[in-house]
């Protein structure tokens, strides 16, 4: 089943989840039903039936000295092409130091200046 096809099928209220979760890049589970304006109990239902369906993790954790859910959408929600430039990944992915001298970050920006 496609991503549309899956969302086609979300009550209202989970609709309006899994679009709080991608808008805040993330939320914690006992933030996410307040914002929502629901109980905690539906909550957690809305948020067991996305994480059925695919289409947020759900990663336990401690917030403010409780522990709760951190509720993050999933990769295939991310969009990655704004690190792309052609085929070249961003040359700061995943560097723990970066070389000044290095002309890597040069030659991504003209390839992004190239696509356009």
């Amino acid at each position: 089943m496609s991503l549309a096809e899956l969302e086609e099928e979300l009550s209202a209220d989970e609709r309006a989840g899994l679009e709080l979760v991608r808008e805040t890049g993330g939320i914690h589970q006992s933030d996410f039903w307040k914002e929502l304006d629901v109980s905690s109990r539906k909550g957690s239902r809305i948020v067991e039936h996305l994480v059925e369906q695919g289409l947020v993790d759900r990663e336990e954790t401690i917030y403010n000295g409780h522990n709760t859910y951190y509720i993050s959408p999933t990769a295939r929600d991310l969009d990655f092409t704004l690190l792309m430039a052609g085929d070249m990944l961003s040359p700061f992915i995943g560097e723990e130091e970066v070389d000044p001298n290095s002309d890597a970050f040069s030659q991504w920006i003209m390839n992004l200046a190239y696509e356009e």
